[in-house]
């Protein structure tokens, strides 16, 4: 592999060295000279308009298509409890693959976790893949990797798809990686082009002023990390039978750089974040951290949870995990209500789904009101106080 610069029709015009990605081009004596750091990307050959420029020697490899069948899901469990995402996904797993007449499979990964495999099944799996090990008991990247990578090779599915939580997002791109293949993140939606079974994976870009929809034409597995709370789980149905293949890993497989020490649960009065039925968000209406007692209290009574915007957590007043938004968490509750949030297109992206959408804000003109369900033009410390009261009469 090579890039070749024909003296005789270049002009010395610099192009090739504003559209190089790498900075891996500079002019010497108005003549194009490839750096080290090159990576054959072929935008300045695109961009000649001389024809000065030369990719010499073969494409870089792709992964062939062929060969490669079914859907995958990666099922999360943590402390050998299965997570509500793989559900989610085992659902939409099985549209697609309904879809495409192909079979759906689940992958897990843990210790000891036989019973769990079967609930997989109960869901709609029609293959789980179980791999046991007690090194495979708690997350870590190296050895969840390599196994998962393995496993894709030897087995050759045409999607793959993970939740988009905090292990998928650390574990599927690297597998994306070493298998040399695309993969979507944070996808809101999913579907397949039959006649050509390519995965069209649908995501916000731009700030969520757009949904790009993006495949993976050339290579497999397609991959794909999906938003938890954008799709419904799957339903339990034990008269649903399966195979579970058991995989015994290779010592290779189960080495890590990183040893875990322990686990730091964080401690909530309130229900979790993602599992809440109804929430109760702040935003920079708040004024400081010290005001998150009110939503607390209001959301204790309800039964719920306590979320807020980017804005009240980049300014410390709260834990990062309880933000909701594009960059934070999806949640899909059944009553959602929003205290001191303007609306950011970002923070919409993440809620925008719930049932019933309650606004409280001084601003009429807030944009949270264009999705709000009900809203309330007023004082969030008036009107938090009040609802706080009227539900402990009607709840006590």
């Amino acid at each position: 592999m090579g890039i070749k610069i024909i003296k005789e029709k270049c002009t010395g015009c610099g192009l090739c060295v504003r559209v190089c990605p790498y900075s891996a081009i500079e002019l010497i004596d108005r003549l194009p000279v490839i750096k080290e750091n090159c990576t054959y990307c072929g935008e300045c050959v695109r961009a000649c308009k001389f024809g000065a420029i030369l990719l010499q020697g073969p494409e870089r490899p792709k992964t062939k298509v062929e060969g490669y069948s079914g859907v995958w899901v990666f099922c999360e469990q943590k402390g050998g409890v299965l997570q509500s995402i793989a559900y989610e996904l085992l659902g939409e797993g099985k549209k697609l693959a309904d879809k495409l007449n192909t079979g759906l499979s689940g992958v897990l990964l843990g210790d000891n976790l036989q019973d769990k495999a079967n609930e997989l099944i109960w869901r709609g799996a029609d293959k789980v893949y179980l791999v046991s090990s007690p090194r495979l008991k708690e997350y870590r990247p190296d050895p969840y990797t390599e196994v998962l990578t393995d496993l894709i090779r030897k087995y050759k599915p045409a999607i793959m798809l993970a939740g988009a939580t905090s292990i998928g997002r650390s574990l599927i791109p690297r597998v994306a990686v070493k298998l040399q293949t695309g993969l979507t993140a944070d996808c809101t939606g999913l579907d397949v082009d039959k006649e050509k079974e390519l995965l069209l994976q649908t995501r916000p870009a731009f700030g969520g002023n757009i949904m790009a929809v993006i495949i993976t034409p050339h290579n497999r597995p397609q991959m794909a990390t999906v938003r938890h709370k954008v799709m419904k789980e799957a339903v339990v149905n034990k008269g649903l039978s399966g195979e579970i293949i058991e995989v015994n890993p290779g010592e290779s497989f189960l080495k890590s750089k990183t040893e875990l020490l322990g686990q730091i649960k964080e401690v909530e009065k309130t229900v979790n974040l993602t599992e809440a039925d109804i929430i109760v968000s702040g935003g920079r209406g708040l004024r400081g951290p010290e005001n998150f007692c009110l939503l607390e209290e209001l959301a204790l009574n309800l039964g719920g949870a306590v979320g807020a915007s980017r804005a009240a957590v980049d300014s410390g007043w709260i834990n990062y995990s309880h933000q909701v938004g594009q960059t934070g968490k999806t949640v899909c509750p059944k009553i959602y209500i929003a205290c001191g949030i303007s609306g950011a297109i970002q923070h919409l992206i993440g809620m925008q789904s719930s049932d019933i959408i309650i606004a409280v804000n001084k601003d009429p003109h807030a944009p949270i009101f264009k999705v709000a369900t009900y809203g309330i033009v007023g004082d969030l410390f008036e009107v938090v106080p009040l609802l706080i009261k009227r539900f402990k009469e009607v709840f006590n």
